[in-house]
C-alpha cells in the first residue's frame, strides 16, 4: 500500500482551504475542510493513474499546516 501525505493549510486572506501533495501532484481548494478532504480522497487516485503511478489501495494521510502571524 502506498502512503502520501496531504498538507492542509488555511488561506485567512483567501478564506479558503487548500491541499497539496507533489508527489501525487495535486493542489486543491475549497471553502469547507469537509468538501476538501473528500475532493482529494476522489482525485488523488485519478491523478495517480493519469500519470501512470499505481492508484490501487492508496493511504492519504492528512497533516494540517499552522501559520503563525506575528504582530
Amino acid at each position: 500500500m502506498d502512503e502520501y501525505t496531504v498538507t492542509i493549510a488555511f488561506d485567512d486572506e483567501a478564506q479558503k482551504w487548500y491541499a497539496q501533495n507533489d508527489d501525487i501532484p495535486i493542489i486543491l481548494e475549497d471553502y469547507s475542510l469537509d468538501t476538501l478532504i473528500n475532493r482529494v480522497k476522489l482525485a488523488a487516485p485519478e491523478m495517480l493513474e493519469i500519470n501512470n503511478m499505481p492508484h490501487a489501495g492508496i493511504y492519504l494521510a492528512f497533516k494540517m499546516e499552522a501559520q503563525a502571524v506575528m504582530a
